[in-house]
Order: C-alpha cells, then structure tokens, then sequence
C-alpha cells in the first residue's frame, strides 16, 4: 500500500501531472458556465482525445473536469436563473433573488466556498472507502458482481425521473442500444443492420452528446433564454465566504447528504441538490427569506452538489458502477486507457485510484479559487445572449462527436439519438438511467455468462447472491410503495394540460422498436440472444403497463410535458421540428461544403437569422471558429468531414 501511495504522491506533485489538471479544470469551468453542457457533455467531449494517452495525465483532466462543473454552474445559476447544469436547480431558489437585490457578489463568495469545502469533504470519504471497501471487492465474485449490476439498475431505474415505471422502461432500452454489435460470448453481429458503423456498438461519446448536451441546448433555445439582468455582482464575497463557515456544521451535514447520494446509482447531482435544500428548510428555525434571498438556501445545495462526486466515485472506482451519468462516461474514459475499475483497479493500479482522489481535492481548490479570483470577469460571460453562443457550440458538438470513428455515422448517430434524448427531456424519461443501462450493458451480458459458466445455475446459492436478491426485492417494493405521485392535474390548474397525444405516440414508437429487437434476437443462437431478448421481454411488459396506464381516464404522473412548467415569457415561438430542422442544418451543410466552409456559412446564417447579428460580425465569429477548429485539427492530428464540393474539386488545407 504504501508504495502506491508514494507513486501517487510524485505523480501528482509533477509538473506536467499539474499542467494536466489545470486545464481540465478550466474546461470544467467553461462547461459549467455554458447554459445546456454540463458534466455528461464536457466528459463525452473529452472521450476521443483520450485513446492510447498516459492515464496518469488523462485522469487528472477529467477528474479536473468533472470536479468543478458543479462549481461554475453558479454562475448562471445566480446571475441569469438559468441552471448551469441540473445540479445548480435548487441554487437558483435563493441565489438569483440575492442578485435581484445586488448581492450577487455573498452569493457566488458563499456557493464557491461551500462547493470547495463539499468537495474536500467528498475527497476525505473517498479516502477512506479505499481502505474499509479493498478487502470486500477482492472477495467479491462473478454471481455476486452480476446481482450487484441488476440491483444498480433497478435503483437507476426507480430513482431517477418522475416515474418508477418509465425508469425501469429507459433503463430497459439502454441495454438494448448497449447490446448493439457483437455479442461477446459468441460473435454474432446484433442489431447492426449490415452496417459496419454499427458492427463495433453506438461509441459512448456520441451517446452522452445525444442524450444531454443535445437536449439542453435545443431546450434552452426554444425557451428564448434572455441575458442577465444583474449587469454588475455587489460586494460582498468575503462577507458570503465568512457566512459559509458560520453555518460549517450545515455545510457538513449537507456534504454528508450529497455523499451518501452520491453513491447510490441512479441519483446524483440534480436529486442531491433538492434533498440538501430540503433539509436546510426542515433545519432552519427561521424560514421566513428561505426562497426569497436567504444565503442557507444558497450554502447547503452548492456544499451537496459537489460532495457528490466523490461519493458517486465509490461505486465506479470499487465496483466499475457509475454512481450518476457524469461516472457512466467517466467510466467509459477509464476503459479507453486500459484501466479495469472494480477488483482489477485495486489489485493493480492502486497508484491511479489515490492520483483520481488527491486529484478530485486539488482541483476543487483550483476551481474554487479561480472562480473567486475572476468572479466579476466570469460574470460578464454570462451576459451574452445564449442564441449567439449556440452555433458554436453546436459545432463543437458535432466536431467532437466525428472525433468517435471518423465516419458519417457518427453525424447521423448523434442526430438521431439526440432527438429521441429531446422528446425522453420533454415527456419526463429518465436520461441517465439509458445511459448507464447503455454502459452497463456489456458487463451485463459479460457477467451473465461468466456466472453460468463458472458456476451453473449454482451460483444463486451462494449468500451474497441471496443479500442481493432480497436488497433488489426490497428496493422494487419501496419504489412502487412510496414513489412519489403527481396526481391528476385538471385543466383548472394552474398549468395547461397534458396533450396525451404526442406522449402516446412517442410511446407507441418506443414500443414498437423493443417489439422488432424481440423478432430480431429470435434468430440468434442461444447465447447470443439470451441477454437482449431477455431484456426486451421485460422491456416489453413494462411499456405495455406504461400504455395501460397512460390511456386512464385521468392523466397521471405517467404523463408530464415540461414545457407545462414553462412560463409565459418562455413559451416557444417555434416547435421541435424547427430547431430539429438547425441541428440537421449543420451536417447538411458539411456535406455540401466539407467541414470547414460548412462551419463557416452555418455559423454566419445561424447568427444572422436566429440571433440577428449583422453579416460583418457574424462572419468575424465564423471565421474565428475555423480559425480555432483549424488550429485543434493541426495541433492534434483530427480529421474533418469531407464533403461533396472535396470531392470534385482539389482545395488546400484547410479546406480540404
């Protein structure tokens, strides 16, 4: 043990191992500040630069990323009353009416402190899990690993999103999609549709694009985001930290909250940041500011929400089970540079598990830091309108996703998955648990085998296979038994109601893919198509209760738009289809033009059309992204997508 400590110890006191961290830090950072990314989409654009590299200079980056995304989200999150990412939701109760009041500056002084010390409180339990946890994952076996896997989905399942059912039902569909390629006990191709693009499975950065970056940019837009009206932050910051260590024994009980969530998969950072603000209303003795400007409600959420991290750590580093969305790709990154997490990360690279922890403390610090250090700097991004800043990151997005094979079939895959990831944020299904259904899928499938292999259908006698039985029995009945419900909502309320067709149709085809996944595994021999038929099966019987009780004569919590919750400033002007139609625009574009003539007339058009910016200065910013894409596909040795106008007539770098 202690040799691997020293080894952490001069790998994270290196210069170059510093250098690493830093940047990740700051790319954290700028995630966190952009309305519509977060840590799902800053991870999953990280994923194609990180193949064959050292892991001990990838890990500290994204471990630097990861970090701090919970950190600068406060940003908008006080400033604009825009979430940063979900886990900044229950910040903006309390932090953007104290901007309204021009304290601005104790709120971003109180959330960046009580993130820090979150953190380090999240790092300090990740610490001591490795010694208390080692001795249990060595003893750990194929049938006990496998029940670990299911019980992890089922509580992804029934923890995440307004419905139990819808849960499982999303869950159920990202084994599907994460069982698409060749079946690991036999070979056969599944679901691959003679293509080559898909014979290797969906890439797992085009999946975490799709499924969240998509999404909350397409969501904000039609939402008509405006700029702040805080144009100046107050004083105050030293007042805000000052404020965070009188009430240290909230900040570490709410660090104890975010923690303990954390490490139950399927939770993560938006339900940690609701728990932590209901325990600062149920502590508090004088809740007459809370909601209204009161800088508890600010203190406890920014404390749980980055906590967290270190919790959902836990399970990914000692079990090779994401503990939230953010993990499931982390998780994905680990698998690039060959490190095994579970027993194999313990047994031989102990060293990366203590540089993945002191990595996590120094980079709250730095974050932290910096954002105190550049608070009013920061702040002014925010003011930009988030219609200008949209084109580029939607070029970002999909030049990060081309990075996954260098095909086509990465433009289509993220277009494709990133409408079905629209509708799932729209009718209220649960993202994360298809995606960590989608990464746990082969260990699944893998696990399934080895299990029957090693011991038969025996290995249901051994006694931690029986603990886990019960605890997934158990965790099944609380979901059903005390799943919150949003009970009938008539039109006299105060939202609009619920247009059930749209929802019933999206089901309808949810439904009828699993249904063609069940007439294709039929072909199959028996262990190619026993794990994805058997999940379909299930699938299928959950999708046809979904249906059931979707058709009752009252709406119920089934059955949710959020764009009811929308108020009547953000009412859309335009529908799905349109911005669907911009998001198709730039692949289109591309495949005319080739990517960096693409990049330039889609920027330029989208600019002047949608955020109405005259044509000298939308194609200054378009020229400055060819500029920088140029730069990164130099640099680094990336490759464009070609386009037609490539192939007819010869062009010089970078234009061809």
């Amino acid at each position: 043990m202690s040799e691997f400590i020293l080894a952490a110890l001069v790998s994270l006191f290196d210069l170059e191992h510093f250098l690493f961290l830093a940047l990740g830090t700051m790319l954290g950072l700028v995630v966190g500040i952009l309305p519509g990314l977060g840590g799902i989409a800053g991870l999953s654009l990280q994923l194609p630069f990180v193949y064959g590299k050292d892991p001990t200079l990838v890990l500290p980056m994204r471990i630097g990323l990861l970090a701090v995304t919970n950190t600068s989200d406060t940003f908008p999150a006080v400033l604009m009353g825009i979430p940063g990412t979900s886990s900044a939701q229950a910040t903006i109760l309390d932090g953007f009416p104290l901007a309204q009041r021009g304290e601005a500056a104790r709120a971003l002084g109180a959330a960046f402190s009580a993130s820090l010390l979150g953190g380090l409180f999240g790092a300090l339990v990740l610490t001591a899990s490795i010694y208390a946890a080692r001795p249990v994952i060595l003893a750990v076996g194929f049938g006990e690993q496998l029940m670990l896997i299911i019980l992890a989905l089922t509580m992804v399942g029934m923890l995440t999103g307004t419905s139990a059912l819808k849960g499982l039902v999303s869950c159920g569909v990202g084994l599907l999609l994460g069982a698409v390629g060749a079946a690991p006990a036999t070979g056969e191709y599944r679901l691959a549709f003679n293509t080559v693009y898909l014979s290797d499975g969906i890439p797992l950065v085009i999946m975490g694009l799709a499924l969240f970056a998509v999404p909350e940019m397409v969501d904000i837009l039609r939402r008509r985001a405006t700029i702040s009206s805080v144009p100046e932050l107050g004083s105050g910051t030293l007042r805000g930290f000052a404020e965070t260590l009188r009430h240290k024994w909230l900040v570490v009980r709410c660090s104890a909250i975010g923690t303990l969530i954390g490490a139950m998969p399927g939770l993560g950072g938006s339900v940690t940041n609701w728990v932590a603000y209901g325990h600062v209303v149920q502590s508090a003795k004088d809740r007459d500011m809370l909601g209204k400007g009161d800088i508890r409600g600010v203190i406890g959420p920014e404390s749980a929400n980055n906590s967290d991290n270190g919790g959902a750590l836990v399970p990914t580093l000692m079990f090779g089970i994401p503990g939230s969305g953010s993990m499931a790709v982390f998780l994905g990154g680990l698998v690039l540079i060959g490190v095994e997490p579970g027993i194999g990360m313990l047994e031989r690279h102990l060293d990366l598990t203590f540089i993945i922890i002191w990595s996590l403390a120094l980079a709250n610090v730095i974050g932290a830091g910096t954002c105190l250090f550049l608070a009013k700097p920061i702040a002014r991004l925010t003011l930009i309108p988030f219609m200008v800043l949209a084109p580029f990151m939607i070029a970002i997005i999909y030049f990060a996703a081309y990075q996954a094979t260098q095909s086509w079939g990465d433009l289509a895959a993220l277009f494709v998955l990133g409408v079905l990831g629209m509708y799932m944020k729209r009718f209220g299904w649960s993202r994360p648990a298809l995606l960590i259904g989608f990464v746990l899928a082969m260990r699944l499938d893998a696990a399934v085998y080895q299990s029957v292999q090693v011991y038969g259908m025996s290995f249901l006698e051994r006694t931690g296979v029986q603990v886990m039985l019960a605890l997934i029995a158990v965790s099944v009945f609380l979901a059903f038994r005390f799943k919150p419900s949003r009970g009938p909502l008539t039109p006299d309320g105060p939202h609009a109601p619920i247009d059930r067709t749209p929802q019933l149709i999206f089901l309808g085809l949810i439904t009828a893919c699993v249904a063609y996944v069940i007439y294709e595994m039929s072909r199959l021999t028996f262990l190619g198509r026993v794990f994805p038929l058997s999940v379909a099966l299930i699938t299928l019987v959950l999708l046809v209760a979904a249906f059931a009780l979707s058709l009752r004569k009252r709406p119920s919590y089934l059955l949710q738009d959020s764009e009811r919750e929308w108020s009547a400033g953000e009412r859309p002007v335009h529908s799905d289809l349109h911005f669907q139609g911009w998001m198709l625009g730039l692949p289109a574009t591309v495949a005319v033009f080739g990517f960096v003539l693409g990049i330039f007339l889609y920027i330029s058009i989208f600019l002047r059309l949608k955020a109405h910016v005259a044509w000298p200065l939308a194609a200054l910013g378009a020229s400055g992204a060819v500029v920088l894409f140029s730069l990164l596909s130099h640099v680094l040795v990336l490759d464009y997508p070609g386009g037609i106008l490539q192939s007819l007539i010869e062009m010089p770098w970078p234009f061809n």
